[in-house]
């Protein structure tokens, strides 16, 4: 029978960047944002089973025989680091297997704009990275992260579900800590973090209340605070949060984030047009003092406006999804089709495409 490290071994040599196993099916592989089946033979349930278990420990077994559901990462040595999701799905297992690199990239490599490593140096407040599952924004996290620990004496506490990136010591010290391995869940790792003295928190995924009042703490006494939001755009991003908290604690949240919040970054992943992968697309949002003062009177829905302005003007980095978008389209990086598929407002991009330079 085939091992999931055979799998996976195939999985990288065709730049997958995830794998799907059911149970009565043919694996499958997400290339360049397209699934795809693959040669290895069908698998029924027991197979698909053994597939699993082979990776989790007695523990992690008896929980999925209980609640159905683990997450779990592990490394295949010298190819990559996997996070794995597996399941039930029609009274069989499934698993959905994400190929993490071992090599962490850095922000050239993954053509970032030069605002992401300004955000970097920030002393301390709120960063946000946000966008869709499969995004890419653990890989634009890593790529920070990885920029401060090789330039800034620091020490970076990171609370994920599970570690995916894993980080040596270069100029500052790390700790990763992983939710059910080093810790019970986000909440209770993130009651104790102010104590582990942190000059840099990475939370994995901002899930609730609780997190997001320790996220605002934290950056309100003088740390710098990155965390993932699963939102298309910073102006969703900000009422998603708001929409967190009840009605009458709305008006301070608002106060707290116009002097917390540094950036919000969206992003989603397109195709080349080349075939050759795929490229980020970004809205980036920089909290100007106009921004500030918008944020501060709950006004989410004017940022739009402000950002699409500022974007005109390059020095200040910021940028909408469309503005990116036509930017790849006249260079050629990516089709219109693939622009329009991904445009936040269509009828404003259909002009920015058709407009003369």
């Amino acid at each position: 029978m085939v091992t999931i490290d055979e799998i996976i071994e195939k999985a990288h040599e065709v730049s997958a960047s995830d794998i799907f196993i059911r149970s009565n099916a043919v694996p499958a592989m997400r290339i360049h944002g397209l699934i795809q089946p693959t040669d290895f033979p069908r698998l029924d349930d027991t197979q698909v089973r053994q597939l699993a278990y082979s990776k989790m420990s007695g523990r992690m077994i008896e929980e999925f025989e209980r609640h159905h559901e683990m997450d779990l990462g592990f490394e295949i040595q010298g190819i990559c680091r996997i996070r794995c999701s597996v399941y039930m799905q029609r009274g069989t297992v499934a698993m959905v297997l994400r190929l993490i690199p071992l090599r962490i990239k850095t922000l050239e490599d993954l053509g970032m704009p030069p605002v992401l490593a300004e955000f970097t140096k920030q002393k301390n407040g709120l960063i946000l990275v946000t966008g869709p599952t499969g995004s890419g924004k653990t890989t634009t996290l890593a790529a920070m992260i990885d920029l401060i620990n090789g330039s800034q004496l620091k020490n970076i506490i990171t609370i994920e579900d599970p570690v995916e990136f894993t980080h040596p010591d270069k100029m500052a010290i790390l700790s990763q800590r992983e939710v059910g391995t080093d810790t019970d869940s986000f909440q209770e790792a993130l009651k104790r973090v102010l104590r582990q003295a942190p000059d840099i928190i990475l939370i994995g995924e901002m899930r609730d209340i609780e997190t997001m009042n320790v996220a605002l703490q934290a950056s309100e006494t003088g740390h710098l605070v990155f965390a993932t939001v699963h939102t298309a755009s910073a102006a969703e991003t900000l009422n998603r949060v708001s929409n967190m908290f009840p009605p009458h604690e709305r008006p301070m949240l608002w106060l707290r984030l116009s002097t917390t919040l540094r950036g919000v970054i969206s992003q989603k992943l397109l195709r080349r047009i080349d075939g050759s992968g795929r490229v980020a697309g970004l809205e980036i949002m920089i909290v100007t003092p106009t921004i500030s003062k918008m944020i501060e009177d709950g006004k989410s829905d004017d940022m739009y406006s402000q950002i699409r302005q500022a974007g005109q003007e390059t020095y200040w980095g910021m940028q909408t999804m469309n503005q990116c978008l036509t930017r790849f389209v006249k260079a050629g990086v990516i089709s219109s089709d693939e622009a329009m598929a991904n445009a936040g407002n269509t009828a404003e991009l259909r002009q920015m495409l058709h407009r003369k330079d």
